[in-house]
C-alpha cells in the first residue's frame, strides 16, 4: 500500500474569512455551515491565522461585537497537499491542533481536520494511515 498524503483526505472545499469580518457573522456561517474551523486569509488567501468555534463562542458569551482579528489564532503551523499525513497527525497531536490549513503555492487550498481523519478511517476499516 502506498502512503497517504494530505491530499487524500483534506477538504478542498474550504470555508474562509478575512480579519475584519464580524464575529456574530462568523458564528452564524459557523453554524449553518456546521464546521468548527475557518481559516482567516488576506486578498491573495493567504493564511495569515485560524478561527475556531472555540475562540468565537468565548467572545460571543461577552459580546457579539468584534472582528475575527480579535480572536483568532495568528501563530499556526500549515501543511503542503502532498506531505505525508503521519507529519500532518503528528503536527495536530503535538500542538493539540483540530485543524490544519493546507497551503499549496503560498495560498490556502484546503483544510485538513480531526474529522477528516475519522471519515477516512470509518470509510476504510482497518486500514492504516501508513
Amino acid at each position: 500500500m502506498s502512503t497517504l498524503h494530505v491530499r487524500d483526505l483534506m477538504t478542498s472545499t474550504v470555508v474562509s474569512v478575512g480579519a475584519r469580518e464580524s464575529i456574530s457573522h462568523v458564528l452564524s456561517m459557523m453554524d449553518e455551515r456546521r464546521i468548527r474551523h475557518v481559516p482567516v486569509v488576506d486578498e491573495q488567501r493567504t493564511v495569515v491565522g485560524v478561527v475556531s468555534q472555540r475562540d468565537v463562542l468565548q467572545r460571543a458569551l461577552f459580546q457579539h461585537s468584534g472582528t475575527v482579528n480579535d480572536i483568532m489564532s495568528w501563530h499556526i503551523e500549515t501543511i503542503g497537499p502532498d506531505d505525508d499525513i503521519s507529519v500532518a497527525a503528528r503536527i495536530m497531536l503535538d500542538h493539540k491542533y483540530g485543524c490544519l490549513p493546507v497551503v499549496e503555492h503560498g495560498r490556502l487550498a484546503g483544510i485538513l481536520t480531526e474529522a477528516d481523519f475519522v471519515r477516512h478511517m470509518a470509510a476504510h476499516p482497518g486500514e492504516s494511515l501508513t
